[in-house]
């Protein structure tokens, strides 16, 4: 079906009526104030302090946005009902609507009055005429729809009532003002201090009770009640417990601010994506990435995701290769040294060489994706320096990382980073090991700095992460060297191999080794014939003796043969030899 012009025309006029309508802020409440303070006095001593008082309260009420803050100081009475007149007229269409009064005040029969500066009440009943009561200023804040507040810092020592002459001696002249309870609804009354007592002046510029309104009254947000129970606690602190400020009369049950609430800035979208895509550098593997482009497919920081993804997939391809090259080289090394055949020799140097040549591309490959990825970061961070939001300061800067984070979360950030610029090839698994510490150390020396190496911190992160490239040394694994910024695989002269220790060690010579038919007999070892020692034996002689021989055999001569030497006792008497 065709839409004709004018269908289209007017469609286009509703929707951009709708958008002024959705687009178009709330109205702000009205809200009106009167301001009167009295010092000069004619006829008494003046104050010190009412008018500088009603200067404060009506400068705090402009800075918090009133609508309209008539000021006015030292009024007659005349003037002092004018004021309210006009008042009452601008609160007919106000939300809000208050009137603030320093000065003197005066109680009779439990009526309130407001006094001008030009009162005398010399007699009990001028009070009727020359003051004002309170229900005249309550009269002139009745139009207003949601507050009605009037604040009265008046319950100084009346210096009238010492002269005045009662025209009725029952009349009731109280000190300070009377308690009141207002009839109508939403109103306040509060009172610089609980009814029949007095209030402070103060030794300073302004009253206790002024300086504690203007830090509480208009703080955004804050409900007027609790308001001015912060200023019960402050003039009671200031008085030590002298003073209690008090407050009359009742609201609904819901907050009744006299500034409202600051509204939250409206979510930024691209400060969102940039909270997230932090977060997932930070993580720095595939899955947080992969998930980051789930939830931003497009724009920016899509484009800043996709090329860190690129950088990852590009050192995980640079360490397959590299393991498939020491594999070959290694398979090549081992078919050699069995002495193989020279078929299987030529397949495994061409796949060495084929695996070579594929680490080469892929170290290639990884240095072009970590500087495309490094140069985007470093555009991004300038950027966002240059160009601040206010949503910024709102969001979590992970890359500084807030006193608040958690200490594995800062670990592992730093791990991450070390890994980057090449000082750290563990995992960053937030573990702050000795490896890590190690690895930090790299870092202060070649980068020149002196973190404390026993802790990872924010400020050791800030600092790495502005190093746009290597910091580090390459450490290449074993069968590579370090060439540049890339790591090249180590060739051996003929007769050389390589060694534990990544250097080519020249290869030994077997030595021919002579051979027996058999096993070499061994010579028993002549055993030497020790001579035995002759014993001694002392006993009977074993000679044989007869009866013409001595004890040793020989014969015996006559002499012998006579004194018996044939005979065993003889010889063993030493007589015979």
């Amino acid at each position: 079906m065709m839409k004709s012009p004018g269908y289209v025309k007017l469609r286009r006029f509703f929707l951009a009526a709708a958008m002024l309508l959705v687009c178009q802020p709330a109205f702000a409440e009205k809200r009106v104030a009167l301001v009167l303070g009295n010092s000069a006095y004619q006829n008494v001593a003046k104050l010190p302090n009412p008018v500088n008082d009603g200067a404060v309260i009506a400068a705090t009420l402009k800075d918090a946005g009133f609508d309209v803050v008539d000021s006015r100081h030292d009024l007659p009475a005349a003037e002092t009902r004018r004021a309210l007149r006009d008042f009452a007229d601008r609160a007919r269409d106000a939300d809000i609507a208050l009137v603030y009064y320093a000065g003197h005040g005066i109680e009779v029969d439990g009526a309130n009055y407001l006094i001008p500066v030009d009162a005398k009440l010399e007699r009990d009943t001028d009070v009727y005429d020359e003051a004002f009561s309170l229900d005249r200023v309550l009269l002139a804040i009745e139009p207003a729809k949601k507050l009605r507040l009037v604040i009265l810092d008046a319950c100084r020592d009346n210096p009238f009532s010492k002269n005045m002459k009662r025209t009725v001696a029952s009349r009731a002249i109280g000190q300070g003002l009377a308690k009141v309870e207002p009839t109508s609804p939403n109103m306040l009354i509060a009172y610089s201090a609980k009814a029949g007592s007095t209030a402070a002046d103060g030794d300073g510029k302004n009253s206790p009770f002024t300086i504690a309104l203007s830090k509480h009254l208009t703080t955004p947000g804050l409900d007027v009640r609790r308001a001015f129970g912060f200023v019960r606690d402050d003039v009671l602190k200031t008085t030590g417990n002298r003073q209690e400020p008090f407050v009359y009369g009742s609201l609904g049950g819901e907050d009744v601010p006299l500034v409202p609430a600051k509204a939250a800035p409206a979510p930024n979208p691209q400060a969102e994506a940039r909270r997230d895509y932090e977060l997932a550098l930070q993580i720095g593997n595939k899955s947080a990435l992969n998930a980051f482009l789930a939830q931003y497919p497009d724009g920016f920081y899509a484009s800043l995701a996709k090329l860190q993804f690129e950088k990852i997939a590009a050192e995980e391809a640079r360490v397959a290769a590299t393991e498939k090259a020491r594999l070959a080289e290694q398979e090549r090394a081992k078919l050699a040294a069995e002495g193989a055949q020279q078929p299987q020799q030529a397949k495994a140097d061409a796949d060495a060489k084929a695996a070579e040549q594929a680490r080469i591309a892929a170290e290639k490959a990884k240095q072009v994706a970590q500087e495309q990825a490094a140069e985007a970061e470093q555009k991004r961070v300038e950027a966002e320096k240059a160009a601040p939001d206010t949503a910024r300061t709102e969001t979590l800067n992970l890359a500084a990382l807030s006193a608040g984070a958690p200490q594995t979360e800062v670990n592992k950030s730093v791990q991450a980073e070390l890994r980057r610029v090449g000082c750290l090839s563990a995992e960053a698994d937030g573990n702050w090991n000795t490896t890590s510490q190690r690895s930090l150390t790299l870092f202060n020396r070649y980068a020149k700095t002196k973190f404390d190496t026993k802790l990872a911190s924010t400020d050791a992160l800030d600092t790495i992460k502005l190093k746009t490239a290597r910091v580090c040394p390459m450490v290449c694994e074993h069968g590579y060297k370090a060439d540049a910024d890339r790591c090249t695989k180590i060739t051996c002269a003929t007769g050389s191999f390589l060694n534990d220790d990544n250097e080519c060690e020249k290869r030994r010579e077997k030595q021919p080794v002579a051979k027996r038919d058999g096993p070499e007999r061994k010579r028993a070892p002549e055993t030497r014939q020790v001579p035995q020692a002759k014993q001694a034996i002392a006993g009977r002689s074993q000679t044989k003796t007869g009866a013409g021989l001595g004890s040793k055999g020989q014969p015996l001569t006559g002499i012998e043969r006579e004194r018996g030497c044939n005979s065993y006792g003889a010889i063993m008497s030493g007589v015979c030899p």
